[in-house]
């Protein structure tokens, strides 16, 4: 019989997200919720990890009771108190949720145009604040058609006609309002890049910030691999997914980090079910030392933005 140590435990306990949610709520009341406000980013944040449940969940991406993905999600998040107050952040990962949650619903489905245009319609909104995610789309296409071989004639076209659909409703609106400038500068920002590796704007949170995910994203990325073969195809090609947007999501902060806030949320997004994964999945003595470590790092980390950003400190 395996042994239980305290990070399956922790894992596989029911009381783990509703912990963690009141922990978030207190380091977002010492982030400036009631002194900004941050009610409506509390409440995206929320809804956010309630659907990351919902991924994990429809997708049985953990092969025991865990809630893990949405707490690693929620933990991470609000770690990263820079972006609490960033509204369009919040707004951006929200919709890029559920682009995943009904993407994930296409798996070998070539026949779900209604699936596939909803899930390109979040894509399309999550443009409107983040139009960089649009470079995004050909590599979301290949993964479609290799990883959850749902790519056909007339799902490429409900693609299409999803990421269009919002601007059916924001280009009449600028229209009508005479916000001509609104127009250029929204579809100009594609082709704004600044010099590579600018990093002279991030302080040393923001980086060390960084450093963090990319550290919990390679842990879980090995122990995938290396223990990969014991899931369900289903789930390698959805956590194929994950590793190959976390690689691209890392390769385009590191160039242009000027989109730092956008990226860094995206990222923990695909970093979350990489390390829930590992921390649910194993129970040795080292990864029980690992999830401790963990636990202490991302802890220091989120008492160190609290103390470079929080209004209240």
């Amino acid at each position: 019989m395996a042994i239980k140590r305290i990070q399956n435990r922790i894992a596989e306990s029911r009381h783990t997200l509703p912990v963690a949610i009141a922990i978030a709520a207190v380091l977002w009341y010492l982030s400036g919720l009631v002194a900004t406000p941050l009610y409506l980013s509390f409440a995206i944040v929320l809804l956010t990890t309630f659907l990351m449940v919902e991924i994990n969940n429809g997708n049985a991406l953990i092969r025991v009771y865990s809630r893990l993905v949405s707490t690693s999600f929620l933990l991470m998040i609000t770690s990263a108190t820079f972006l609490l107050p960033n509204l369009r952040v919040m707004i951006t990962t929200l919709c890029y949720v559920l682009f995943c949650l009904f993407l994930f619903r296409t798996y070998q489905e070539k026949r779900s145009p209604g699936r596939v245009f909803n899930a390109f319609l979040f894509l399309g909104i999550t443009s409107i604040f983040f139009i960089q995610i649009l470079f995004f789309v050909p590599v979301l296409w290949l993964l479609m058609t290799f990883n959850l071989m749902a790519m056909s004639h007339r799902n490429f076209w409900a693609s299409i006609v999803g990421l269009l659909t919002p601007y059916w409703f924001t280009i009449p609106f600028w229209l009508l309002t005479e916000d001509f400038d609104a127009i250029v500068n929204h579809f100009s920002q594609i082709a704004v890049f600044q010099p590579l590796l600018h990093y002279e704007h991030l302080s040393l949170p923001h980086l060390v910030t960084f450093v963090f995910v990319v550290v919990v994203a390679v842990i879980g990325i090995i122990h995938f691999i290396r223990k990969s073969f014991l899931d369900k195809i289903r789930t390698r090609m959805l956590f194929t997914y994950f590793i190959v947007m976390t690689l691209l999501v890392v390769v385009f902060l590191l160039l242009q980090p000027q989109h730092f806030g956008f990226l860094l949320a995206l990222l923990i997004v695909h970093v979350s079910p990489l390390i829930a994964h590992y921390l649910s999945l194993t129970n040795t003595r080292l990864t029980n030392i690992t999830f401790f470590v963990l636990a202490i790092l991302l802890t220091a980390l989120t008492a160190y933005n609290l103390w470079s950003f929080s209004p209240i400190f």
